[in-house]
Order: C-alpha cells, then structure tokens, then sequence
C-alpha cells in the first residue's frame, strides 16, 4: 500500500468521524453567562481585556445587535430561555431563594424534554437558579446530567470578602453546594472555591462533548460568572489591565475556545450551533465588579436597554453566514421556537412567546419575525411595551442606578428601587439611550403601543394596573414532607 492511498484511507476515516451524525440533527451548544453587560465583549467595545474566542465566535457566524433578555433578573430569564415564555406566564419572577416553595412547573416542557423528542443527550453545566428543592432540579426536568449551583453564587452565608456573615445572611441561606445529579457533593465556603468554578464548568462541558460526539446532544452551560462575587483561577488572575472582571471575562472567553477546540478534536465542530449570551445587563452598583452595559441606560433590575439588551452571537459552520449582523428585535424566548422549528419538532400546545428566527439564520438579514416586544418586572408589572424601534416606557417605580456612587472591589453602591418613572416614548433608532421623550410628538404612537400594552393586561395581567391575566400559568409548589 503506498503512501498515497495510506493518505486517502485516513481522509476517508476522518471523514466518516465527522459526518458520523445526522446533519438534520445538530449539536447544540447553549452558553448562558449571568451579568455580562452588552458591552462587556471585545466585539461590544470592551477595553483594557480582550475575548478573542468569543469574538471570532462572531466573526464566523452572525451577532444580534437588538436582543433582549426576557426580563433583566437571574430566575426569570432561565426560565424565559428554557421555556421560549416570558417568564410571568409561567408564574416564575425575580430570583428564587433558597428553600423557595416554587420552582420550575413539570408541566412545562423546557428545551432539553423537547430534544430528546430527537434523541439528544442532555446535560446542564453551572447555574440552574430555577427552584433548589428535589423536585424541581434539573434531572426531573429533561437533562440527563447536571452539575453545577442550584442558585446564584451570591447566595451563601459568608460575605464577599470573606468577612462574617451578617445576621440576615446566616438566616437566609444555607451552605451552597456543588451538585451533581440530584446530590449535593462539594461544598463553596470561600472565594477561592468560586474562582475555581469556570475551569470546573469548561473541563466537564469537554469531557461532555467527548463523550456524546457520537450522537445529538444539547449542552446547556450557564456559568456562574461574571455575576457577584466574582474571581478568577490563578490562571487568569491579574492577567488583565481592567483588574479582577477582566480577568474573569478573560477566562470565559478561555472557556468558550475550549468548547471550540473540542469540537474540532472530536470532528463535530460543523455540526454543532453554538449560543452564545446573557441573562440580563450588569449589575452596576458593584462598580469595578460590574460590566458595561455599553452605553445603554441603566442595568440589571431595569426594563431599560441597559438591563433588558444583552448580546447575543450563533455560530454554525457552513449553515450561518460569517460575519453577518442582525439588527432585528429578537429575544432569548425566541431562541426556543427558532430550535424547534430548525428539528422539525411540534411546540407545546400550551402557549409559549417565542417566535422563530430560523429565516434570519438562514441568511434573510432584513426578516423581522419579531416585531413586538413585552417588558415585564417584579412579580408581573408591565413597565414598557415595544414595536419595532418604538418603545414606551410606562409610569412605573423601579430600580434607578442613576445619581448613586458604586460600589468597589465587590462591595455594592446604594440604589433606588422605588424610583418613579414617568411614561415616555424613545426612538431608539436615534435614542438607544433613551433620554429623549418623543409623546408630545408623536401622539398617534403613544396610542399604538398604548392598545398593545392592554392586550399584554389582558393576556399576561399587569400588577401596576391591578388586571390579573387570564393566560397565566403556576409555578410548581414545593412538596412538603
């Protein structure tokens, strides 16, 4: 045998490897980072730390420059993401605590239940945060595994710093554990043990693609970072000239290149979409422990731009074009629909709000699926209510970062969370920040958004204006023993 058909066979093996699975059934790698403000990238204007991975994520598939969170808080979005629901119509709000009585309803059929209708392996690495109690973990809601946080980080009994608990911390929060399956198994008692938590999360997500390269699998990976209190292993500490997050984000984005790089050693890299996003904006109280939320107004805990926009790149080899830019309205509930309709997969009778952006990933950038958009807070207020670049705020109280000093070094700033908003209409074609208020103008736009924001009552119901919703569903209650 020469050496010339010795070539052939081997090309022919790796070509068998990487075709092994069926090309109507992608991998699908969703990442999901808690906090990361929509300027917090180096696509998105970061200084003084570069994300190269995560950037060439965008220049090899596209990036949407006009995506929202769900709603800009930690337990709301996750379950706005999984579902394709805005988080209110299925009772879940806010951030759950620990020992919350609710959690994820079984009754609603998330992303990875709705895979495996195609046979797809699933798993959860990081933070699930959708209810911390048995029965509403994630094995009981689709994933064959699970390792990771059963809420935020933040939601131990020792402070930031290390320096003892106060009284209402003790009270509140029990130990925080690792988990693994349904079990806890290594507990987080210092900050040390949090700055190992990205490597921990990209090793298993590795070993987890290694494993399942033979078949479809979806790999949900939530990290915890960069969301308080924030640290890096000794790798990426002081690596970076912005201080600690920037050496945090620079470790993710070591993450995220070691997703790509296994891809490609285990031959599936052009089969396998990759998500890539975050929860809702910073958290911009905690200062230099806080992103950017590039230029936006306010921040996480805010239906303005600055809580409610984050970024959002896919990335599939040879099917999403490189390079493009997506300017369309679009949101993280739409990622669930999008899926569905790519895997040919019937959605749940019951309602969901997501609506397909399969045509814009298919390569029609002027397509605008979505052309509506609800911002809910709290428990259930409607704060504002959008069509295409229109955007009304409504009279609301709120949280307002504004006028405040921040916080340092992982202590936070003062906020206002009771702020009274007055109604204002924005352009934000020309007024992403909006500052700018346009009704006086624009009377006949007023009264548009106006007649959605009454549907979004009778639908979804409003707490500000007292309408209960008709289409609303429960959480699910925690079992008492």
């Amino acid at each position: 045998m020469n050496a010339k058909t010795i070539l052939f066979l081997i090309g022919c093996l790796g070509s068998q490897v990487v075709c092994s699975q069926d090309k109507s059934t992608p991998n699908i790698i969703l990442i999901f980072l808690d906090d990361m403000g929509n300027g917090d990238l180096g696509v998105t204007g970061a200084l003084e730390y570069q994300t190269p991975n995560i950037d060439r994520l965008a220049q090899n598939g596209i990036r949407f420059t006009n995506f929202l969170s769900a709603q800009a808080v930690c337990s709301a979005s996750r379950a706005a993401i999984l579902s394709g629901c805005y988080p209110n119509r299925i009772g879940i709000s806010g951030a759950l605590f620990p020992r919350s009585k609710i959690g994820l309803n079984s009754d609603e059929l998330i992303l990875p239940e709705l895979l495996k209708q195609k046979g797809y392996a699933t798993s959860i690495i990081g933070k699930w945060h959708l209810g911390d109690s048995r029965e509403f973990l994630p094995k009981q809601h689709g994933f064959d595994e699970f390792l990771g946080l059963p809420y935020s980080n933040d939601m131990w009994p020792v402070g930031y710093q290390g320096e003892p608990a106060t009284d209402w911390r003790k009270d509140a929060f029990p130990p925080l554990y690792i988990i693994e399956g349904d079990e806890p198994k290594t507990p987080i008692k210092t900050l040390e043990d949090q700055a190992q938590l990205t490597r921990l999360y990209t090793e298993r997500a590795v070993d987890f693609i290694r494993r399942k390269k033979d078949k479809p699998f979806f790999l949900y990976l939530p990290h915890s970072m960069p969301h308080v209190p924030i640290n890096a292993s000794a790798a990426f500490k002081g690596k970076s000239k912005q201080g600690l997050y920037g050496d945090v984000m620079m470790e993710i984005d070591w993450s995220v290149g070691e997703i790509q790089k296994a891809l490609k050693t285990n031959g599936i890299e052009n089969n396998t979409l990759i998500i890539f996003t975050s929860d809702n904006g910073p958290w911009l109280n905690y200062g230099n422990h806080a992103g950017s939320s590039g230029g936006f107004r306010e921040g996480k805990g805010s239906s303005f731009e600055g809580g409610m926009r984050v970024p959002c790149i896919m990335y599939w080899p040879q099917q999403i074009k490189a390079g493009a830019i997506c300017n369309s309205l679009s949101s993280t509930i739409d990622i669930y629909p999008t899926l569905a309709e790519l895997l040919h997969l019937t959605l749940p009778e019951k309602k969901i709000d997501g609506i397909s952006l399969l045509p814009i990933l298919k390569g029609d950038l002027n397509a605008q699926p979505r052309k509506e958009f609800c911002y809910y807070y709290r428990a259930n207020s409607l704060e504002a209510v959008r069509k295409e670049d229109w955007k009304l705020v409504l009279a609301h109280p709120g949280r307002t970062y504004e006028n405040f000093e921040t916080g340092i070094n992982g202590f936070p700033g003062k906020v206002e969370e009771n702020f009274s908003f007055k109604q204002g209409l924005y352009d934000l074609r020309r007024d992403p920040s909006e500052r700018y208020d346009l009704q006086n103008q624009f009377p006949e736009v007023v009264n548009e958004l106006l007649l959605i924001a009454d549907k979004a009552r009778k639908d979804l119901g409003d707490d500000i204006t007292q309408a209960p919703g008709v289409n609303r569903r429960p959480a699910g209650k925690k079992i008492e023993n």
